[in-house]
């Protein structure tokens, strides 16, 4: 039986790779979608999804607009990472329908008790949605599966040097989401980094006159660019779309159930802090410990696996 996915998104570039995975996969029924201001505007994300959805075919699936900003801190924006149309300049025909008339959260609430089996909840973007949907509705609790959430890192940040920036966007409603009880998988940056598409097959991709692979290819040929505006290297990344994959073929990534918090203050804001300590240290003994969240951390990754999944998922034989 395939696995009742929700995602969460807020289409850049990679949520658009992790859309079409989900809708594409026999192992997956993607039974909704919410969106999130995060890589661009909500009204962008939205846009994105829904063009999005409907290159895969997939129109039949609902999508509803959800937080236009974090909790407390004004939305940022990430033009510089996804371009300012948020999927790096590839141009998607309209979609021909739009988004559910409903706030994301009372959608999510809904769809998630109205499922005759529990959800899996796929956070691609800021947790602001689920933080929300968990305090208003937390009877929504016991019809979900898991929440598996790409953002963290047991290493190094990207929007700092310590935070991630789906987290760092949103670290209350990150930590809101860490203590909600539900069970937990991260799929931060210490796998996130390393699952990537040769150049060769990407620019192979790009020059079809298929629609679908010809967007694939140049998704993944985006270079993000640095700060001052500078086009980066190739990095091919699948990113979000990883987080997904790992749903099929779990064995496929090497994961240590975890102490994991937030930090919610200073330049480490956004940080999530995995306890990775074999035995209790001086915070233990001198009573300085405060309450973590246990959590499926995604440490190792099976990179060519999960690249080769991806692509013989969204364009087999291309």
């Amino acid at each position: 039986m395939a696995i009742p996915v929700i995602l969460d998104v807020d289409t850049g570039v990679d949520d658009a790779l992790a859309l079409l995975f989900a809708a594409a996969h026999p192992e997956l029924d993607l039974i909704g979608v919410s969106c999130v201001a995060g890589n661009a505007s909500l009204e962008r994300v939205v846009d994105n999804t829904l063009r999005v959805l409907a290159l895969a075919g997939a129109t039949d699936v609902p999508v509803a607009a959800g937080a236009s900003r974090p909790l407390i801190e004004p939305a940022r924006d990430a033009g510089h990472v996804h371009g300012a149309d948020g999927l790096a300049g590839v141009v998607l025909p309209p979609a021909d329908r739009r988004a559910e008339p409903e706030h994301a959260v009372e959608f999510l609430r809904r769809t998630i008790l109205a499922h005759p089996e529990p959800v899996t909840l796929v956070a691609l973007a800021p947790q602001t949605n689920l933080a929300l949907l968990l305090r208003l509705h937390p009877e929504v609790a016991a019809n979900l599966a898991r929440i598996v959430f790409m953002g963290g890192s047991a290493g190094v940040g990207n929007a700092t040097a310590l935070a991630e920036f789906n987290v760092w966007h949103d670290p209350e409603a990150a930590s809101v989401v860490l203590g909600s009880g539900v069970p937990l998988f991260m799929y931060g940056l210490d796998v996130f980094n390393h699952v990537a598409v040769p150049r060769e097959r990407a620019q192979a991709l790009a020059a079809s006159v298929e629609p679908l692979p010809s967007a694939v290819g140049w998704l993944l040929d985006h270079r993000i660019a640095a700060p001052d505006g500078t086009p980066g290297d190739y990095l091919g990344w699948i990113g979000d779309a990883g987080a997904v994959c790992s749903l099929v073929v779990p064995d496929a990534l090497r994961v240590e159930r975890l102490p994991v918090r937030v930090e919610l203050a200073g330049y480490g804001r956004g940080q999530t802090v995995v306890d990775r300590r074999e035995h209790p240290g001086e915070d233990a003994a001198h009573g300085l410990t405060t309450e973590w969240a246990t959590v499926d951390v995604a440490l190792g990754v099976d990179a060519e696996r999960v690249a080769g999944l991806f692509l013989d998922t969204v364009v087999p034989g291309a």
